[in-house]
């Protein structure tokens, strides 16, 4: 159920959904009511809103709105549930979108999102990107909160801190013996294969730098997954960073070794949110928090 405006309802809907036949199935009208709402919108406000391709994509008018608009969902959400709670339940009042690191989904955002969802009925719109990047994307209105490696706040958001997580560099023994015989220096991480998340992960580039201010160029392999990097390296596929709670299982089989125990790569990951006075962002907040407090090393 969206409450909004019709015409701003059509507008988020397009943007969250990425189409205006995927906002129309949403909103249970036709495509051309979505277009049409769109339109007058645009022509009301006196801006392009929508990028029109695949996916839709707000125009930077199209950003500044959303910004407003997020926290009017859940405001009016919330407006409505205290009113009418058996019409605006958690399937369709309460959808929270938020931006998340890979790692932290991995480890320790599902507990927090499965409390949320179990307690007070949310559902859920991730999206995921480096912990570096996330916060693009409350900028841009896309979501109402971020994990993020960012402390100071964007405008218009709180910022709470959560804690740090800990990277390790790992590979497989063998692997090890056939690259690291000679220790870790800017010649052998010139030869052996490196493990990178995708093209804006900067943790294995960080971990070099600690070691070599050599300008290196190893080969590399881009593998988007954080759960899979274990595996990789445990396969020999090469060396990479991960987070010190995925590697125990795989370190005490002996499948994996720990490069430098003294080199680590410590990220602190802060919750940034949008700041009005909103008993869900509260809730999301609260729990995250707790939940990073528990899984989290405490920031120094």
């Amino acid at each position: 159920m969206d409450l909004l405006h019709p015409q701003l309802a059509a507008f988020a809907a397009v943007i969250e959904e990425g189409s205006f036949d995927a906002a129309a199935r949403r909103l249970s009208v036709t495509p051309s009511a979505v277009s049409q709402r769109i339109k007058a919108l645009e022509d009301r406000l006196g801006h392009v809103l929508v990028v029109r391709q695949s996916p839709c994509r707000p125009t930077p008018s199209g950003e500044k709105l959303l910004r407003r608009v997020r926290p009017m969902q859940v405001l009016e959400a919330e407006a409505f549930a205290d009113f009418q709670p058996g019409e605006v339940d958690g399937a369709h009042g309460r959808r929270v979108a938020i931006a998340v690191n890979d790692d932290s989904l991995q480890t320790w955002v599902l507990a927090a999102l499965a409390e949320l969802h179990r307690t007070h009925g949310y559902l859920f719109d991730v999206r995921v990107d480096d912990q570096d990047h996330t916060l693009a994307l409350l900028r841009d209105g896309t979501v109402l909160g971020a994990i993020t490696s960012e402390s100071h706040a964007v405008q218009g958001c709180n910022v709470l801190p959560l804690g740090t997580m800990r990277y390790y560099a790992i590979a497989s023994p063998d692997f090890v013996a056939r690259n690291f015989s000679a220790g870790l220096n800017a010649a052998s991480l010139a030869h052996a294969s490196m493990i990178v998340f995708n093209r804006k992960d900067e943790l294995q580039w960080r971990f070099v730098r600690r070691v070599t201010r050599a300008a290196i160029a190893p080969p590399i392999h881009y593998l988007p997954t954080s759960t899979g990097f274990v595996e990789a390296a445990a396969r020999g596929l090469g060396w990479c960073l991960a987070p010190e709670s995925l590697l125990a299982a795989a370190l005490e089989c002996k499948e994996i070794v720990v490069l430098d125990k003294r080199r680590v790569i410590d990220v602190p990951l802060y919750w940034q949110y949008a700041s009005v006075r909103s008993a869900t962002l509260q809730h999301v907040s609260q729990v995250l928090r707790k939940v990073a407090g528990n899984r989290l090393r405490r920031s120094s």
